[in-house]
């Protein structure tokens, strides 16, 4: 009889070991479920890398962009762009205009103009001075904006025919705050 005991004993650990094991990974498997469903519909992160941004952002800053709602660009926007470029990844750069807007660019004074009116920056780490190959004014057709980064001595951007004008399909979102080594960032205008 005492072997009948300790073997139903033996059987009842293994078989609390056994829901013990598959509870612990269920709910690891849930919660690995849940946080990429959270990255995929809710919210993305995306890692700075480069100077293009500064004063805004630096290197190892987290952008955050919202996937809960349809994007349509605007001036001001700090966005995710997936279009592929020469430098083979993603880019953060601010919208600078949108589709049937004409941009003009002054770079000895460093003035970019919108439709003919200055436009007031007070984000930019330095002025518009750094000239590339797109000609200038420039209208930008339907389905594209134009971006450059705050940094403009220091961003290839869509000033370069390396980068040049954006299709809207390829915006992966406006980061609407960044996560830095101060805290949280509103990036909204």
């Amino acid at each position: 009889m005492e072997d009948n005991n300790a073997v139903t004993k033996e059987r009842t650990l293994k078989d609390k070991f056994v829901d013990f094991a598959y509870e612990t990974v269920s709910v690891f498997v849930t919660a690995v479920v849940i946080i990429m469903l959270a990255f995929t519909f809710i919210v993305r992160f995306v890692g700075v890398v480069g100077e293009s941004m500064e004063p805004t952002l630096h290197t190892g800053d987290w952008a955050v962009i919202p996937q809960t709602e349809f994007y349509t660009p605007k001036y001001g926007d700090v966005v995710v762009i997936s279009q592929p470029n020469s430098f083979h990844e993603n880019i953060i750069k601010r919208v600078i205009a949108v589709e049937g807007q004409t941009v003009d660019i002054d770079f000895m004074t460093g003035k970019v103009f919108i439709d003919g009116g200055e436009v007031l920056e007070p984000y930019l780490g330095s002025e518009t001075t750094n000239y590339y190959d797109m000609e200038f004014p420039v209208t930008i057709p339907e389905g594209y904006v134009f971006v450059m980064g705050d940094n403009r001595q220091k961003s290839i951007d869509s000033r370069s025919t390396t980068i040049g004008l954006i299709r809207t399909d390829y915006i992966l979102g406006a980061a609407k705050w960044a996560i830095t080594d101060n805290g949280r960032v509103d990036l909204e205008l």
